[in-house]
């Protein structure tokens, strides 16, 4: 999908689907997570980053040229000057923790016309930020790509693709999307995109990065809910 003849990221797809469209809130939990996932996955897709051939399949810059998008950069940025080297799911971890991140990817689509910024309050005395949806185009293009992959059997996908529903149908943003029923009679044809069968090997990679950002994103609650207890 394009907006002014410039291409959407994988984070800001991902954020489209996430957000209800008049209500401008995110309709699905630790949405950080999958962004993080998200950013990485895009660094690996340009062969800005790539994993060490070890057992530890450490992060590593591969090309440290500007991406001309700044919260690309930023990440980008902070892996190469990372005083401690880390692994995908370390990574995923840390991008996710960068302060306000959901805010700057829905600025970002601010910027480009698609979000309108607001605030609103909840209980009538906290005020929140909400991105209620101005321009509906961008989302129902990646809507309806999506659809197509999903809800058909072609086997000639596109790889941004693949890695878009890998990373929505982790955090549960496809039953959101299309529907419970629906999605849960099409599992076996998802559950051969997300594994990669319809990609080449580079996508294969990709896609391990983008469930270990649902993996991380799967056990934070867990973690935290320990830590409260402990």
């Amino acid at each position: 999908m394009t907006v002014n003849d410039k291409p959407l990221f994988l984070y800001e797809e991902l954020m489209l689907l996430a957000l209800r469209d008049e209500e401008g809130t995110i309709a699905t939990g630790y949405i950080e997570y999958a962004v993080a996932g998200a950013i990485m996955a895009e660094l690996l897709l340009t062969q800005r980053i790539s994993l060490e051939n070890s057992r530890k399949q450490l992060v590593q810059v591969q090309n440290a040229e500007t991406t001309d998008d700044p919260l690309l950069d930023e990440c980008l940025n902070k892996i190469m000057d990372g005083k401690r080297r880390g692994s995908l799911r370390t990574w995923v971890s840390r991008v996710a923790g960068i302060k306000n991140l959901k805010h700057k990817v829905a600025r970002r689509l601010c910027e480009r016309g698609i979000l309108h910024a607001d605030e609103d309050k909840v209980l009538f005395i906290f005020k929140r930020r909400i991105y209620p949806q101005i321009n509906p185009l961008p989302e129902k293009e990646i809507v309806e790509r999506l659809r197509m992959a999903i809800f058909t059997d072609s086997d000639q996908l596109d790889p941004r693709s693949v890695v878009l529903i890998s990373l929505a149908d982790g955090v549960g943003l496809l039953g959101q999307t299309f529907g419970r029923k629906e999605v849960k009679a099409r599992r076996e044809r998802i559950k051969t995109i997300v594994k990669g069968e319809l990609t080449g090997q580079v996508t294969k990679e990709v896609i391990s990065a983008c469930q270990t950002a649902v993996l991380v994103a799967a056990i934070m609650p867990a973690m935290v809910v320990t830590t409260v207890n402990t």
